[in-house]
């Protein structure tokens, strides 16, 4: 638990590091100007694999998109070309990989429910044998899969020379035999009912069938289906460290899952309260600790962060540690409660650190400090005025995700106008990148720092202060909050950013 402590105290000595250079890298599914998008082809979930050389991407059609690395680590060649590769950034590169239909559209005609087939979360699990295996999830229903290439076998040779048959040389001629009353052949003396019969010394030209395996195809099959546990949408997934077990929780619950069990569950947290006029608060999100199989977190729609120990009980109801930030007096208003609602918490590799994002900001916490997070970040602060408008659009309620280098000293989260926001976390760091989702990331690069103090940095300094438009960036273009990046991703051991923008996945390294 106290993993990064090392890593702290260099960073501290050495300095914080220069900010990054982000670049393009790919797209896929990138759309034309004036194109449509089909609401069953936007991505609601992206997840790379503890290697990065798999990522995986969910739809709202419940589709399982994967992508697979395809730059080579070990580069062969001559010296002089592995020395000319040192002096060229070499970045991940994928490529697609497969696809198949995860989730179906149901009805629940008990309580009269339609259930959408759009993945909410992806999950990869342990891969095995050659084979990769992930969960998906929709509202409803977690299904395990597995994906393994299968070999096309073909017969390339025939059993038996086709000039030789029975005795003679030639085939034969004869007519059949002619039927009798009960249907039957009548077989003349010496004629075999199988047509053939084998000469004294065997057939020299007799062969074994020869199969051969030319041609691989992708096939994914369905393992496991974990149904009917939740009475309400599942909004998380998580694996255990342990590589047995998973959580998957919803607005009320947390369930407990074995990996090669799906007809039980265990529940162990339940936030329902006997009289639901009393409910309030409900769960966001959850995750397991990234080393420590009895650890997880989950948070909650008032802003906080329950980190409970499974060894204490069997229900945990009670939580081990409590994370929330005390509200500053006077600064209560009717949007209060909803903007403080978190939306996705991540662990940091090393498990020392959560972060997490409610709607305005992202918040850094070290799980063993809990009187407050030891960093924020400002997200769309210039956004405070509009949030009448942002309340009556329904956009108060879009659910950000969020996401962290492997390394841990840089967080990363989405906004609006498909842009999305980098920050240095390290001790005196001023990163603070605005990057937008197209092949020209840096177009609305706004070269302003951020002010170092406890909120490390801030986006109010990268807007113009007393601007008529108070909903416009500092190059004068006014937000759009129909195109909003919600989910993105960050390579596990590189810098490289994988996010969604609509139906389009586009990828970035530094």
């Amino acid at each position: 638990m106290n993993g990064g402590d090392d890593a702290a105290s260099s960073a501290a000595t050495s300095g914080p590091p220069p900010s990054l250079d982000w670049r393009f890298s790919q797209v896929f599914g990138e759309r034309t100007a004036g194109e449509e998008v089909q609401e069953v082809d936007i991505i609601s979930a992206i997840e790379f694999d503890k290697s990065g050389d798999h990522l995986a991407t969910g739809d709202r059609g419940g589709r399982v998109v994967l992508f697979e690395r395809t730059d080579i680590k070990d580069h062969g060649g001559s010296r002089r070309d592995l020395e000319e590769m040192d002096y060229t950034v070499r970045h991940p590169e994928f490529r697609y990989k497969t696809e198949f239909q995860s989730h179906e559209p149901e009805f629940d005609y008990l309580k009269s429910l339609e259930i959408e087939e759009k993945i909410n979360k992806i999950r990869w699990c342990q891969p095995a044998n050659g084979a990769l295996f992930l969960l998906s999830t929709n509202d409803k229903t977690i299904k395990y899969w597995k994906v393994q290439e299968k070999k096309i076998k073909k017969i390339s040779e025939m059993n038996i020379d086709p000039k030789v048959r029975g005795n003679n040389s030639t085939p034969s001629s004869s007519s059949p035999p002619p039927i009798v009353a009960n249907g039957v052949h009548a077989e003349p003396h010496g004629y075999m009912s199988n047509e053939f019969s084998f000469p004294p010394g065997g057939i020299p030209s007799l062969r074994l069938p020869v199969v051969t395996s030319q041609e691989t195809s992708l096939v994914a099959r369905c393992r496991r289906v974990y149904a009917h546990a939740h009475d309400y949408h599942i909004n998380s997934i998580s694996n255990s460290s342990d590589g047995e077990t998973f959580i998957s929780a919803d607005d009320l619950r947390v369930n407990l899952w074995n990996l090669e069990i799906s007809n039980q569950s265990f529940n162990i947290v339940d936030v329902k309260p006997t009289n639901m006029e009393d409910l309030t608060e409900v769960i966001t999100s959850a995750e397991f600790h990234p080393i420590h199989c009895n650890m997880l977190a989950y948070s909650s729609s008032k802003g906080s962060i329950r980190l409970i120990d499974m060894r204490q009980s069997a229900l945990c109801d009670s939580h081990t540690k409590l994370f929330e930030e005390p509200e500053a007096p006077g600064s209560r208003s009717f949007f209060t409660e909803i903007i403080a609602s978190i939306s996705d918490i991540k662990f940091s590799n090393n498990g020392r650190y959560i972060l997490s994002r409610d709607y305005m900001t992202l918040k850094l916490w070290d799980i063993n400090m809990d009187s407050g997070p030891v960093a924020s970040y400002q997200v769309h602060e210039h956004l405070r005025p509009k949030l009448c408008d942002l309340y009556e659009n329904d956009s108060i309620f879009d659910k950000f995700e969020c996401c962290l280098s492997g390394d841990g000293t840089r967080v990363a989260t989405g906004s609006y106008s498909n842009l999305f926001r980098v920050f240095g976390t390290s001790p005196g760091s001023t990163e603070a990148a605005t990057l937008e989702a197209s092949k020209n990331p840096m177009r609305r690069q706004i070269q302003t720092p951020a002010r170092p103090s406890r909120s490390m940095s801030s986006m109010t300094r990268a807007v113009r202060r007393g601007s008529e438009s108070p909903g416009a960036e500092t190059n004068g273009n006014a937000y759009d909050f129909t195109t909003k990046l919600l989910h993105m991703a960050w390579h596990p051991t590189e810098n490289s950013i994988a996010c969604a923008a609509a139906n389009s996945l586009y990828m970035y390294y530094a």
